[in-house]
């Protein structure tokens, strides 16, 4: 629904026997025939069907991750997910509310029809539903590696769909699809060290400046209460400021606004512009771009027994991307062009859009996507990552304060209700609804009416960013009876997960 081969990802890989990790970027690309004017004429297409889908590059960097990292035979990867693709499985609340939720658009389509309304009805929670399709592309791919999918029939079939569909994706954008590696990008901020993403990603440098303004304080409890509260809306009020002067460093110049994001006298400068006892309207921020609407995406945390750690953010944009499914492969078909800026999207009430993140061929689009791995002393402390669009870098920030300056168990840390600003519009949303477990997860009067007192205008959110969590207790180590640790400078402690209870999520342990 929210991710698929049909997609890309941002991945962040560390070896616990090396101090710093590698940054894999198989981030979606504009296809060769796409143009920075190509939606002048019709807007919706930018999201809205097969026009709107990026060069798919998921697979592409899975596999390029498994030729590093890989312990597993390639094929033995697929066997779960092509089980569940041809035998079904079962509907649960989460995706059951967001079938019914995008309705319209599923009818719409005869290849989201086929699998998420047979028969014309709607799959609801308890039901089965299957991909048939999607499991024989899968099984294609075990069998013949991404070769498959970038330069053989499972690719031919998708881009036969696709055109069919009205998209101008071809087989040599396919074959012309390049993985980037590097490596991470390493933020030293609050006595930790954060290891993450450069641009097309905006996650990490955005979450850095807000985490380098919040350190500024000089004192963990400049993060604590209703006024920390205050502080962290100010701060996600100016780096949502800066973030749109980001784009993809193959194609503008971000060396600048990256160094000023990660600089902690960069932050200083800025905090000295925020006031305890107000807000301020936008302008005082000194935006100059309009902010992107990304939405979705799915995230997971691993941790092995090494304490080997892996943080991927993977999305095809929308539920459901672009509303179309390709009825001879399976595949959902992203809308993540909607990443992208135009020049034609300019209203009396909206700032300009954002030059550097204009449409290009082979450009990636920017994204907030923010997965990273915590550091305590070059020992693994964490790994989080979130889903929800222009809401996971605030959202991220959150559950990183939460955890590791305001000391919250993990699961609290998750729960906590949470706050969301854009800059523009210039409003506080704040979390107030039930979620899919039956909990209400609420901000509370103190804290409304606190920053109620200060000017900021408020609303309620019934949604937000999902986030998830890995965290290593770095004050006992673990003894194993029976099993030699590999490495006795790698601190092995108790681990905890935690799935947000936000989208019915549940931790596994193997």
């Amino acid at each position: 629904m929210s991710s698929g081969i049909g997609g890309g990802a941002f991945m962040v890989i560390r070896s616990s026997a090396t101090p710093g990790a590698l940054a894999i970027d198989m981030r979606e690309t504009a296809p060769a025939a796409a143009s920075q004017n190509m939606y002048e004429k019709n807007a919706g297409a930018k999201y809205q069907g097969a026009l709107s889908m990026g060069v798919p590059g998921e697979l592409a960097g899975l596999h390029t991750a498994w030729l590093k990292y890989g312990r597993m035979r390639w094929r033995t990867l697929f066997e779960p997910a092509i089980k569940l693709a041809k035998d079904g499985f079962t509907v649960r609340a989460y995706l059951g509310a967001s079938i019914a939720e995008n309705a319209k658009k599923i009818m719409a389509d005869p290849g989201l029809r086929q699998v998420y309304a047979p028969n014309g009805k709607l799959l609801k929670t308890g039901d089965t539903c299957y991909n048939v399709e999607l499991g024989k592309s899968l099984e294609a791919v075990a069998e013949q590696g991404p070769e498959a999918f970038y330069n053989g029939t499972v690719g031919e079939k998708l881009i036969e769909d696709v055109k069919k569909a009205g998209g101008i994706l071809s087989m040599e954008d396919l074959r012309n699809y390049r993985v980037n590696v590097a490596d991470a990008v390493v933020v030293d901020a609050m006595g930790y060290k954060i290891l993450g993403m450069l641009p097309p990603s905006s996650g990490t440098v955005g979450l850095a400046l807000v985490l380098n303004i919040l350190d500024s304080y000089g004192s963990r409890d400049a993060a604590a209460g209703p006024l920390g509260l205050h502080r962290l809306i100010e701060a996600l009020k100016h780096m949502f400021a800066v973030r749109m002067n980001l784009g993809d460093p193959r194609f503008v110049d971000v060396t600048q606004t990256v160094s000023e994001m990660l600089s902690p006298s960069f932050a200083k400068r800025i905090r000295e512009r925020i006031f305890d006892n107000t807000t301020f309207p936008p302008e005082y921020y000194m935006p100059r771009w309009s902010q992107l609407r990304d939405h979705g995406t799915s995230h997971f945390c691993v941790v092995d027994s090494d304490r080997n750690a892996v943080s991927m953010t993977t999305t095809v944009n929308y539920a459901f991307g672009g509303g179309v499914l390709s009825p001879s492969t399976g595949i959902i078909l992203n809308n993540e062009m909607d990443d992208f800026s135009i020049p034609t999207d300019i209203s009396p009430d909206k700032l300009p859009p954002a030059p550097p993140n204009f449409i290009r061929p082979n450009k990636r689009p920017l994204s907030s996507m923010n997965p990273i791995i915590v550091l305590k002393d070059n020992q693994l402390a964490g790994v989080i990552g979130g889903s929800g669009g222009l809401n996971i870098i605030p959202a991220v920030v959150q559950v990183f304060i939460n955890h590791f300056i305001l000391g919250m168990e993990p699961l609290a840390a998750v729960q906590n209700a949470r706050i969301y600003h854009r800059l523009i519009p210039n409003v506080v949303s704040y979390e107030n609804w039930t979620v899919v477990d039956g909990e209400h997860i609420e901000l509370s009067e103190e804290r409304k009416q606190f920053l109620r007192e200060r000017g900021h205008q408020l609303r309620a959110k019934a949604g937000g960013a999902i986030c998830q969590l890995v965290v290593q207790n770095l004050t006992n180590r673990v003894e194993y009876l029976g099993r030699k640790v590999k490495n006795e400078n790698v601190f092995h402690g108790i681990l905890t997960a935690v799935s947000d209870p936000r989208k019915g999520g549940w931790p596994a342990a193997i």
